[in-house]
Formats: C-alpha cells, structure tokens, sequence
C-alpha cells in the first residue's frame, strides 16, 4: 500500500485477513492465556514470541497485531511499540535506550511531563539532560556531547508551536554522534503529515490518544521505529510492562480509517480561524505552523503535508485572573479541558510566567496571555462567531 495515497493507506492498514478473519475491522481478542495445542506448537509460539505468534496476552493478540502493523504501514517503521498512553511511550522510549552516564538532549518546547521525565527520573538514574531552542537547526552541534545518547524532538513544539528545522537537526547530529538514537514526539501531526522516519528520525512517538482514537473516549501511545532500534525498544516495552487492552487497540485502529477526511477538516478550520485571529485587533501573535510567520512556517511547508487542529495565540494584554475567567468561563462551544485531537472544539489560558516556568531556560518572547485552541469538527463560523463573543468581555 506504500505507493497509494494516504486516505487509501488509512483505510486498509493492518487489514489483513489474519487479523480480520474476514471481517471489515480487525477482531477484539481479548486475551491473558493463549491456549498450544501442543508441545511443539508450544515451542512454536516460544521461537516466534516476538515476531508477532500469539504466545501470551502481554506480548499481544490479532487486535494488537493489526494495529501495529499499521502503524509500521502508515509511519514507515519496522516495528511499533504500543503503550498505555503518549507520557508512558516518551518515557519507556528513552529508558530502553539511556543508562547511568549518558546525556539526553532535548528541545525546551518539549510537553512538560516529558521535561519533567528527564529532570526528576533520569536524574536519579545517572543520566543528565541538557536543553536547546527549537529553532536551533544545525547549531545543535554546540549542544552535542561525546556521551550523548537520545535527541530528543517535538515539532511543533507544546504550547507555543515552533517547528524545528529537522533535516539540519537531524544531519548535525549524525556528524557529531551517528549513534546517538533521534526521537521526536509526532502527535501533532499524527505520525502522518510528518513521516519521522523519512527524515532520518529514528523512533516517532505519539500521544495515539489524541487524533488516532479521535473522540476523546481512549488513551494509548505509540512509539514507530526503524529497524536498528526495533529489538531494544520491543524488549524494554515488554520488560517494563507496557500494554494496552485489547479494546483501546480496537478503538485505535478504528479511528485511523476516518483519520484522512478528520485531519483535512482540522486544517481547513483551524487554518481560517487563525487567519481571523491574525487580523484581530485584541490579538499580537497567532502561532499556527501553517500560517506564514508563525514560527519554523518554512520548515512546516517544506516537511509537512498538512496541519492538525491545535494553535495558539497571544493576547496583546495580559488577562486579570477575573478578566480571564470571564473570558474563559462562557464560552458556548470551546469547552475547557486537557489532551485534544476529538472531535470537539477546546480551549485553555496560559499566563505569560506560567510558560516561562516550565521553559528549562525560562526564555519567552510575550507578555500576553496566551490562549490554547483545539479546533474540532463543528461549523468554523460558528466557532469564530463563539470566539468574537469571547473577546466582546475582555476589551
């Protein structure tokens, strides 16, 4: 399916008749002991455990199977891993490559728990981290040690969606220390609009929570791989514990054959939201990497297929806490939560010291509060209308 386009791949991944047995979706086997009908077959299956024979529960069954298989399909990569959320797939990823003395490098627009991660459980392990600016390109040789292990990337980046300059990121790295192993966490573009691997990025990470369930009613994580990292991730996955039930890995794989027409609608709106916002009197910044001067907009149209349906922008004025809960408070269709990737419109507030504090260095170029935006399937008039009512209470 590699050379037919993307909604066609979304369709039929994983959809082998192995893991149908002859229906239209893959099979929920739900699973803990899995029955040999024979010492040889037993022995079989023991050979085989790895290389997806069913063998016992926590190795997987045909509905874990299919969804990694078409994840491997979809991203390119020669096994995937999957987790019990995006947080567990960042952190089990850097464990099964780091021990005590090596260095993680990681960009400072990273999601904070994956900062946090590094700083308060590497630590304890032995290993140090060290951050750079995610507009830093090939000047990340600077930041380059002899006993760096992990790279670690997130593009956009969390809250304030710069987009990284990946090619010269990733080509200074392999100058300095070719086998340092790359990662990048790919939720944003829901491991499609930007094909990690293609890159030369070595594992492609997702909160499969967000746009691959795609209504907000799961929470799973995947982590993509080329082949030199595929056996270490796959054993330290297994050896950690990580899984998923078999129903999550059912919802997902369901949700990736709608995830083509969904992510066209994202970018569609999204994009003319934040068009309106760029052309608003009350607002400084729009940061959409699909928007020209949004920040690394030339790497996203170089690299990027598309966009999803999260931004952000900037207030020119900084929201009294009253100011802010009347802003946020009534809003008719944007509802106020965390995570994103439904099918319903979100948002959240962040104060300009709050992204300071979880900024490693504390650099922010804004004074503003900046507003989060999950832009959802609903009529994007009637969600532009919704957000000029919002601004009507904050003038």
């Amino acid at each position: 399916m590699a050379d037919k386009k993307l909604d066609t791949q979304l369709v039929n991944a994983g959809r082998s008749k192995k893991y149908t047995l002859g229906a239209v979706n893959s099979v929920i086997q739900r699973a803990s002991s899995l029955v040999f009908d024979s010492v040889e077959a037993k022995k079989h299956a023991t050979r085989n455990r790895a290389n997806g024979e069913l063998f016992y529960g926590r190795r997987g069954t045909l509905t874990h199977f299919s969804l990694q298989q078409a994840m491997c399909e979809l991203e390119g990569g020669a096994g995937c891993a999957l987790f019990p959320c995006g947080a567990a797939a960042v952190a089990n990823s850097i464990l099964a490559f780091v021990e005590q003395g090596d260095h993680v490098l990681m960009t400072n627009t990273a999601y904070e728990p994956s900062q946090d991660f590094c700083s308060k459980i590497l630590s304890k392990l032995g290993v140090t981290t060290s951050w750079f600016d995610p507009l830093i390109g090939a000047d990340i040789v600077k930041h380059l040690q002899p006993n760096t292990k992990i790279v670690f990337l997130e593009s956009p980046g969390s809250i304030t969606m710069e987009v990284h300059d990946v090619p010269a990121i990733v080509a200074a790295v392999r100058s300095v220390v070719p086998d340092a192993i790359i990662m990048i966490d790919n939720t944003w573009a829901a491991g499609v609009l930007f094909k990690a691997l293609d890159f030369g990025i070595d594992v492609s990470i997702q909160a499969a929570t967000k746009y691959l369930v795609g209504h907000s009613d799961a929470m799973i994580g995947t982590a993509v791989c080329n082949a030199r990292c595929w056996e270490q991730l796959r054993e330290n996955t297994y050896l950690m514990g990580q899984m998923v039930d078999a129903d999550t890995a059912y919802i997902t794989s369901r949700g990736l054959r709608t995830l083509g027409v969904r992510l066209r609608q994202h970018h569609e709106s999204s994009l003319k939201v934040a068009e309106w916002l760029a052309e608003h009197p009350q607002v400084a910044r729009v940061n959409h990497p699909a928007l020209p001067g949004s920040k690394g907009h030339e790497f996203w149209k170089r690299d990027f297929t598309g966009s999803s349906g999260l931004f952000s922008f900037v207030l020119k004025k900084k929201l009294s806490n009253e100011e802010l809960a009347n802003y946020l408070d009534n809003f008719s269709l944007f509802s106020m939560a965390y995570s994103w990737g439904g099918y319903e419109s979100l948002i959240l507030a962040n104060q300009p010291e709050h992204i300071a504090a979880i900024r490693p260095q504390g650099e922010i170029d804004f004074s503003g509060t900046l507003i989060r935006l999950h832009i959802g399937l609903e009529d994007v008039d009637d969600l532009i209308a919704d957000l000029d009512a919002g601004f009507a209470r904050i003038v």
